[in-house]
């Protein structure tokens, strides 16, 4: 953005005081003018910005070019309306100010606030227009209010002021929205390139971030920077991901078949070592070599004695002497007792009727 020196003329007549601008038009200019202040000095650090008034008792510079918003913002605090406006003096006195600039490289800028009847007609205007013209004066008018009476001559006088479409009339009609707002899309604001037409905006508008690279480069570049490493650095990681995806693909499938033939081979050697074991113990002799009938009780004994005899295998006489042998070494056991017999008998009777 080129630099630029501009006056700001605010419009404090009496008209100021209706409403049909909210809360009221005087209100709503001054939002405008903070709205305005902002999108110069940040479209350029060099560019700077003065206040006048245009009625009360009379034309008055409040403040002169300068960079501190603290300044613009104590001085709107101070405008009362009263009076009637006076355009094209007040026009005159804002050229004035901004040929006393201390930086000649920076363009001239005039900004008016227009919302009362202007008491000049349209020859003044054109005349006053072409001065401005010869002396590379660009002038935008903002007009609201009364719209209606003032919109012919103030086109009249942006077309004679009018050098390569640097200066602009915007005429905002009543309504319920915020003549900031307003202003926001429009070249006042914008810039002669459109690049600032979101400023302010709670949206942040078509561009990138939300953030206006024109009005705030700086922080536009640091994110754009931040978001191109953030997306390399996941480009990053999903080729690392996806290059060891097959390779972990087949080897986390070769584990799994290697785990499941491991596992059968286990429950298989399991299996094999429990048949084992309950064959052995279906064969298990019932008296060990080094275990005695003296070292049992008398019904561990006698269990021992049937279970002995339940064995199909001990059907000849040798079973039958050792099954004596046994009752008789038993203490306190009578072989010949009516109990042993009879059981001893029904044992008998169940080997023969298998």
């Amino acid at each position: 953005m080129v630099m630029e020196a501009s006056m700001i003329v605010v419009d404090n007549s009496e008209w100021m005081r209706n409403g049909d601008y909210s809360p009221t038009r005087l209100v709503a200019q001054n939002e405008a003018v903070n709205l305005i202040f902002s999108s110069k000095t940040q479209s350029n650090p060099e560019n700077t910005v003065g206040l006048m008034t245009s009625a009360g008792k009379g034309p008055e510079v409040l403040v002169t070019l300068t960079t501190d918003v603290g300044k613009i913002l104590s001085a709107l605090h101070g405008v009362k309306a009263s009076g009637n406006s006076d355009f094209t003096t007040s026009v005159q006195i804002a050229q004035l100010a901004l040929k006393h600039r201390q930086n000649r490289n920076q363009r001239q800028r005039i900004i008016v606030f227009v919302a009362s009847p202007i008491n000049a007609d349209e020859k003044a205007l054109v005349k006053l227009a072409k001065k401005l013209k010869k002396n590379n004066v660009a002038v935008d008018v903002v007009n609201f209010g009364e719209e209606a009476e003032n919109t012919s001559r103030l086109e009249a006088f942006i077309n004679n002021v009018n050098n390569s479409d640097n200066s602009h009339l915007v005429t905002i009609p009543p309504g319920p929205h915020l003549l900031s707002d307003m202003l926001i899309s429009t070249p006042i604001v914008a810039g002669e390139d459109g690049a600032a037409g979101h400023f302010g905006g709670s949206s942040g508008g078509d561009f990138e971030f939300g953030i206006d690279p024109n009005l705030d480069p700086e922080l536009a570049l640091a994110l754009r920077i931040s978001l191109e490493e953030e997306k390399a650095r996941q480009e990053a990681e999903a080729a690392k991901n996806g290059g060891g995806n097959t390779g972990e693909s087949s080897s986390s499938a070769m584990a799994v078949d290697a785990s499941s033939s491991a596992a059968a081979q286990e429950q298989s050697e399991e299996d094999a070592e429990l048949q084992a074991a309950l064959a052995m113990s279906m064969n298990e002799q019932p008296i060990q070599e080094d275990e005695t009938m003296e070292d049992l009780n008398e019904d561990e004994a006698l269990q021992r004695a049937l279970s002995l005899s339940m064995n199909e295998n001990n059907n000849n006489e040798e079973d039958e002497e050792m099954m004596s042998a046994v009752l008789g070494s038993l203490p306190g056991v009578d072989k010949d007792d009516e109990r042993i017999q009879k059981a001893l008998e029904d044992l008998d009777k169940k080997k023969e009727k298998k």
